[in-house]
C-alpha cells in the first residue's frame, strides 16, 4: 500500500524538516525550563548532601545558616561534642561575596572549615584534583564551576590564597560555586574593616572614658584587642552517631543548650519552600506559559499544513479516497513532526542550552518521557482539529476556488 504521508513529506521534505528543527527549538527550550526547575531544587539538597552533617546548630530562633543571619560563639562547639549521641561537631561560616582573581573576580560562596581531616563535617566530601587544605592560613579548595585552576591566586578581602584542590558539585542554594578556605581566615573575612575604620575605631574607643582609665593600664589595649577579633561563627554542623535518631539528639541540645537545632528535613524545608521558593515558583509558571504557548504553536503549525494541502485532499475525495485514508495521512505527518521535534529538542536541551547556562540544569529520563508523551498527544489533539477541518471541505469548491 503507498504510504500518502511519505510521499507528501518527500515531496516537500525541506519544509517539513525546517519546521520540525524550528518546533524542536521550542520543544528544547521547554525541556530546558523544567531542567532549571530541577536544578535549583537539586542546589539546595546538594548543599546539605556534602556538608556531612546531620543537624545543624544555630543562634537560637533564626533559620540560619542559609536563609538567615546567625553567629553563634566559637567555643560552643566543645560543649555540644560532649552530649550523648555526638560524633563529631565542627564550627563552619557561610559568606557570599565576590572572590577576586587577576584577571576579574567571581561570585562565590566563601567556606570557613574547621582544621582537621577529610570527613570533617563541612570540608569538600571529595576532589577531582590537588588536595585538600593542610594549612591554617592561605590555602583554598574551589570549585570547578568557579573557574578556578590549581595555583591560581585568589583575592578574598585584604588576603590571597592560593587554590590547592578543586572540586565538583559544590554549590550554595543560589548555585554560586563555594570557596573553602581555614576558618580563622574566614572569621577574619567576615569582619574584617580597612584601615581608615579600624584607626576610627580606635580613636572613639580610646576617647571613651570607660575604657581608657588612667587607674586601669591595659585596660585600653584588651577593648582594642577585643574589637580586631571575631570569635564568632554561623553554625555548628552534628554528625549522629550510629544508633542514635538526629531528633532526640537534637531535642536534647535545644534543651541544654538554648539553640536553635534543624535535622536534614528540616533544614531541606527552609532551603526549598522557604529560601528558594519564590524562584521557583517563578520559574515553574514561566515553564507552565512556556508549555501552554507550545502547544498552541504545534497546534497552529499543525492546522496550518493541513490547510495548505487542502486542494490535494480535495482531489483525494474526487478519486474515491476514504476518509480514513486522509485521517491517517494527517494523523501520520503530525506524529513524525512531533517525533522529529522532540527529537531536536531533546538534543539542544542536552547538547546547547544546559552547558552554557550559567545555572546548573538537571534533565532527568522522566523529564523526557513526559515531555515526550506531552508532545504525541498535543499532535494528536491538533490533528484531530485538522482532520475535521479536512473532511468538511467541498471538494469541488476547493479545487474551482
Amino acid at each position: 500500500m503507498i504510504s500518502l504521508a511519505g510521499r507528501d513529506i518527500m515531496h516537500s521534505w525541506g519544509k517539513f524538516v525546517f519546521t520540525g528543527m524550528g518546533l524542536g527549538l521550542l520543544i528544547g527550550i521547554t525541556l530546558s525550563m523544567a531542567g532549571i526547575y530541577r536544578g535549583m531544587v537539586d542546589d539546595a539538597k546538594v548543599l546539605l548532601d556534602n556538608s556531612g552533617a546531620d543537624l545543624w546548630v544555630v543562634q537560637k530562633d533564626t533559620l540560619g545558616p542559609y536563609a538567615e543571619s546567625s553567629s553563634l560563639y566559637d567555643d560552643i562547639w566543645r560543649g555540644i561534642r560532649g552530649m550523648p549521641g555526638v560524633e563529631r561537631a565542627a564550627n563552619i561560616t557561610y559568606l557570599t561575596m565576590q572572590v577576586g582573581k587577576q584577571d576579574g573576580d567571581v561570585r562565590a560562596m566563601v567556606t570557613g572549615v574547621t582544621p582537621g581531616e577529610p570527613g570533617t563535617p563541612g570540608w569538600p566530601p571529595y576532589l577531582v584534583a590537588g588536595r585538600q587544605i593542610t594549612r591554617s592560613h592561605y590555602e583554598a579548595v574551589a570549585d570547578i564551576a568557579s573557574g578556578f585552576k590549581l595555583g591560581d591566586r585568589i583575592q578574598i578581602r585584604r588576603n590571597h590564597y592560593t587554590i590547592v584542590g578543586l572540586t565538583r558539585r559544590m554549590v550554595s542554594s543560589n548555585g554560586d560555586p563555594m570557596v573553602f578556605i581555614p576558618l580563622k581566615d574566614a572569621q577574619e573575612a567576615q569582619f574584617l574593616k580597612d584601615n581608615d575604620a579600624i584607626r576610627e575605631q580606635r580613636r572613639r574607643t580610646a576617647e571613651n572614658p570607660a575604657f581608657n582609665r588612667p587607674g586601669v593600664p591595659g585596660l585600653l589595649d584588651a577593648v582594642i584587642a577585643s574589637q580586631s577579633t571575631n570569635p564568632y561563627v554561623n553554625a555548628v554542623l552534628v554528625r549522629v552517631e550510629p544508633g542514635h535518631a538526629p531528633e532526640e539528639v537534637a531535642e536534647s541540645i535545644r534543651r541544654w543548650k538554648r539553640l536553635t537545632v534543624y535535622t536534614r528535613s528540616q533544614m531541606e524545608e527552609i532551603l526549598v519552600g522557604k529560601l528558594i521558593a519564590t524562584s521557583a515558583r517563578q520559574i515553574f509558571m514561566f515553564l507552565v506559559i512556556l508549555s501552554i504557548v507550545s502547544s498552541a504553536i504545534v497546534a497552529f503549525i499543525i492546522y496550518t499544513l493541513t490547510l495548505g494541502k487542502i486542494r490535494e485532499i480535495a482531489v483525494l475525495k474526487l478519486i474515491g479516497t476514504k476518509n480514513r485514508t486522509i485521517v491517517g495521512l494527517i494523523m501520520q505527518q503530525s506524529i513524525a513532526l512531533g517525533l522529529i521535534g522532540f527529537v531536536v529538542g531533546k538534543i539542544s536541551a542536552t547538547l546547547l542550552m544546559a552547558p552554557i547556562f550559567p545555572k546548573y540544569v538537571l534533565l532527568q529520563p522522566l523529564d523526557s518521557v513526559m515531555g515526550f508523551i506531552a508532545v504525541v498527544m498535543i499532535c494528536v489533539l491538533s490533528s484531530i482539529i485538522a482532520i475535521r477541518a479536512a473532511l468538511r471541505v467541498d471538494p469541488a469548491e476547493a479545487i474551482g476556488g
